[in-house]
């Protein structure tokens, strides 16, 4: 695609989509997820231009955009191209000398499916843009530090207000195995997914956008709950310093709304805690339930989920195989995650489709995927 389109050999960059196991809005209150990478990734093919511009080529899309590189845009226009121009920027504010390039992208991270499509795109362009200015990555630039630059590029320029769980994953992720990160300081730990047990990833085939909308009044609203805590214990900065104690204590002077939010993200970073030892003692049975203790508070207390992805975690009961099923993502739609035994994934994965499609009158996209290494150049 890029050697036809630019007459030029690329090299190339892949950035893997994510799943996030269990976890759910607790990285913005400096807490705990434990996200894999899976193998659906954006690739980011670059080679060098020599009339100062830095023309982008979306390959699923099929449009071509042209800047300047001695002009980057400040703002972002609301385009697809949003995303990697936004780490290009982000980049130069870093002191890069950004040069003329040739980018084409493509992708089989499903769009707004709660896969985190906008972080492997960000990761990809990331990794393509430093090789081509010399950057030395890993090297001078680590893996916590890139994310947190492709973070900004998706906070500062883009507009939507994530945490950090989708680039870190995105960079960091490891072969069969998930990653329990400490949004705090950016440390994490490995834990074996055990061969037995697939990822099906179920997309409900309703979409959703963090840019606009309920995600930032979710966060808003647990922003609130945080302070009405903080007013009684200074030392409280996030909802990660706060227990459920805290709430028996002065829940009644929140907004019923934040003391929901608030019960959903202290009881999700305890539960992603539990998770992450149930993994390293193999124990699937508790896993399980603490994935359906984590989606009914996500549909309950955070008012995250959606009518269909509900249908799509109670249909997942009662098939051969199941370990544990939830809704994944920033909600409001997406896919889920259903951790099924590898021996019946495929029966697994046909049931669900099934059940869904005769429950909504909606098929589903149902993939069946597997934890994947995290960003790299393809050799």
């Amino acid at each position: 695609m890029h050697r036809e389109r630019f007459g030029a050999e690329p090299a190339v960059f892949a950035g893997p989509g994510r799943v996030n196991l269990i976890g759910e809005h607790t990285d913005y209150a400096e807490g705990f997820v434990m996200p894999a990478a899976i193998n659906f990734a954006t690739l980011a093919g670059i080679s060098p231009r020599t009339d100062g511009k830095i023309t982008i080529y979306s390959g699923n899309i099929g449009e071509e955009k042209t800047f300047d590189a001695a002009a980057l845009p400040s703002k972002a226009s609301k385009h697809w191209s949003d995303y990697p121009m936004g780490v290009v920027t982000i980049l130069a504010g870093e002191g890069h000398e950004i040069p003329g390039f040739s980018l084409s992208i493509w992708s089989d991270v499903p769009l707004a499916s709660g896969l985190s499509s906008s972080a492997a795109l960000e990761v990809a362009t990331a990794l393509a843009v430093l090789s081509l200015v010399g950057a030395k990555y890993p090297g001078s630039i680590t893996g916590p530090v890139l994310a947190q630059l492709c973070q900004r590029a998706e906070n500062e320029f883009v507009g939507a207000n994530c945490g950090i769980m989708d680039q870190f994953i995105s960079l960091n992720g490891r072969e069969n195995h998930a990653l329990l990160l400490d949004c705090r300081d950016l440390s994490y730990k490995l834990a074996p997914i055990p061969d037995h047990v697939a990822l099906v990833i179920a997309n409900t085939m309703v979409k959703h956008s963090v840019a606009g909308g309920d995600y930032p009044t979710r966060r808003r609203e647990s922003e609130a709950a945080c302070a009405v805590i903080a007013s009684h214990r200074p030392s409280v900065q996030f909802l990660r310093d706060t227990m459920l104690d805290d709430l028996e204590n002065w829940g009644y002077e929140m907004e019923p709304k934040s003391l929901k939010r608030a019960r959903h993200i202290i009881g999700e970073n305890l539960r992603t805690i539990a998770a992450y030892e149930a993994l390293l003692k193999g124990d699937m049975k508790e896993l399980g339930r603490l994935m359906g203790e984590a989606h009914r508070s996500y549909s309950g207390d955070f008012e995250g989920s959606c009518v269909e992805a509900d249908a799509m975690v109670e249909l997942a009961q009662g098939l051969p195989g199941l370990v544990g099923a939830r809704l994944t993502g920033g909600g409001f739609g997406g896919c889920t995650i259903n951790l099924v035994e590898q021996a019946e994934a495929a029966r697994f994965a046909e049931a669900l489709g099934t059940r869904y499609a005769a429950k909504t009158g909606i098929e589903p996209q149902i993939h069946i995927c597997h934890a994947s290494e995290g960003a790299h150049r393809l050799e």
